[in-house]
C-alpha cells in the first residue's frame, strides 16, 4: 500500500526523539530514582468525547492513591505511545503492530495490559457507497481507502484482508491509504473523495442509519473476537515504580470487567457523569452508542495479539523475521490474572 511516511523515516524520528529526551521527559513524573518513593501521578492523553478505561478506573476508585494527570488529547495510537516513549506522558495505548514498530525503532517500552479489542458488538467496518463497483478484495486495486492513521490498526487489517483474498505484494501497493479524520470519513466516502473508508463506534452507527453505504468487510469478520492493542509504559518507569504500575494495570483490568458485567445503561450513565464533571467542553451524545468493552480475557496479553500481524509487519518492512512476542509484553502487573 502507498505510504505517506516511510518505515525508515518514522524509525529515525523515534530514535531522534529518544536521544533528545533521554526517555525521561521534562516532568518529575517518571524520573524517580530506584529506591525512592514511587510516582503516584500518571500523565496521559485522552480522547475527546470518550471515557478511557484508566479514567473509568479512577472514577470507580480502582486506582487507589494513583492519580491521573490529563495533559491533552491524542490524535492517534502511534502518536500516543510515542509520547510515552519519549517521556512526554507516562503511558500510552495503540494497536499492537504500532507497538512492535516503536520497539523495533529502539524505544524501551513494554506492554502491560490490553485496552481495546473487537467483538460482535464493537468492531470496525470498511464501507463503500451503495452503488460502488467494489465488491471483492481485487476491486480495491487502484482505489483509495480512508484510514485514521498510517501504520495502525486499519492499515494492518486492510493489508491482511487483501492478502487473505489473493492479492500479491505488487497489487497491494496499488491500494492507496489516505489519512482522513474519523469524523470526516463518512462524508469523504459519500462525496467520492475516497472509494472506501474505515468506520467504527458511533461514526459507523450514524453512517449506517443515514443509509446509502455498504459494508465490504470488518475486522471482526476477518479475525473473530480479538485484542487490538495494549497500554505501554517505559521500561525504566516500570522498574522504578512497580507498585504504581501494578495498581494501574490491575485498575484497568477491573474497569474492563466492570464494563463487561454492568448493565449497558448504567455504564453509559457513568460515562456521562465522568464526561460532564471533568469540564473539557465535550458532547456526551456519542456515549449513547456504546455497546461493549471489546477487550477479552481481563486485558491479558497473549503472544497471538502480536503474532497475528507477522505477515503484515514483514510486508511493510517493520520486521524481517518472525516476532519474539515475549520481549514486547508482561502480564505480571495485572493482578486479576498474575499469580
Amino acid at each position: 500500500m502507498k505510504r505517506h511516511l516511510t518505515i525508515l523515516s518514522a524509525a529515525a524520528a523515534v530514535v531522534l526523539a529518544l536521544t533528545v529526551s533521554g526517555c525521561g521527559g521534562p516532568s518529575v513524573a517518571g524520573t524517580a530514582e530506584p529506591g525512592a518513593n514511587e510516582v503516584k501521578e500518571l500523565r496521559y492523553q485522552g480522547w475527546a468525547n470518550t471515557v478511557t478505561l484508566p479514567e473509568l478506573a479512577q472514577d470507580l476508585g480502582y486506582l487507589g492513591d494513583v492519580k491521573l494527570n490529563w495533559v491533552g488529547n491524542t490524535i492517534s495510537g502511534p502518536q500516543d505511545i510515542q509520547s510515552a516513549a519519549t517521556g512526554q506522558t507516562d503511558f500510552g495505548g495503540a494497536f499492537a503492530g504500532a507497538v512492535v514498530k516503536l520497539v523495533e525503532a529502539g524505544a524501551p517500552v513494554k506492554a502491560v495490559i490490553n485496552y481495546y479489542g473487537e467483538d460482535s458488538n464493537t468492531f470496525n467496518g470498511y464501507y463503500v457507497k451503495e452503488d460502488s463497483t467494489i465488491r471483492t478484495a481485487r476491486d480495491f486495486i487502484g482505489k483509495k481507502i480512508a484510514v485514521n492513521a498510517l501504520g495502525a490498526h486499519a492499515e494492518a487489517v486492510i493489508n491482511t484482508y487483501l492478502r487473505k483474498n489473493g492479492l500479491n505484494a505488487e497489487e497491494i501497493k496499488q491500494v492507496q491509504l489516505v489519512v482522513v479524520p474519523p469524523n470526516d470519513t463518512e462524508e469523504a466516502i459519500r462525496r467520492g473523495q475516497v472509494d472506501a473508508g474505515s468506520l467504527g463506534g458511533i461514526l459507523q452507527d450514524k453512517a449506517i442509519a443515514n443509509g446509502g453505504l455498504r459494508s465490504i468487510f470488518s475486522d471482526y469478520k476477518l479475525f473473530g473476537a480479538f485484542a487490538g492493542g495494549p497500554f505501554v509504559l517505559r521500561e525504566d518507569f516500570i522498574a522504578q515504580n512497580p507498585s504504581t504500575v501494578r495498581t494501574f494495570a490491575t485498575g484497568v483490568a477491573k474497569a474492563i470487567e466492570w464494563e463487561r458485567t454492568t448493565p449497558r445503561a448504567e455504564v453509559i450513565a457513568r460515562f456521562t457523569k465522568i464526561l460532564n464533571e471533568r469540564g473539557r467542553n465535550e458532547n456526551p451524545a456519542a456515549l449513547q452508542y456504546w455497546k461493549s468493552v471489546g477487550v477479552p480475557d481481563k486485558g491479558e496479553i497473549k503472544d497471538g495479539d502480536f503474532t497475528r500481524w507477522n505477515d503484515y509487519l514483514k510486508s511493510v518492512g517493520i520486521i524481517k523475521d518472525d516476532l519474539d512476542p515475549k520481549k514486547l509484553y508482561t502480564n505480571e502487573f495485572n493482578g486479576l490474572i498474575s499469580k
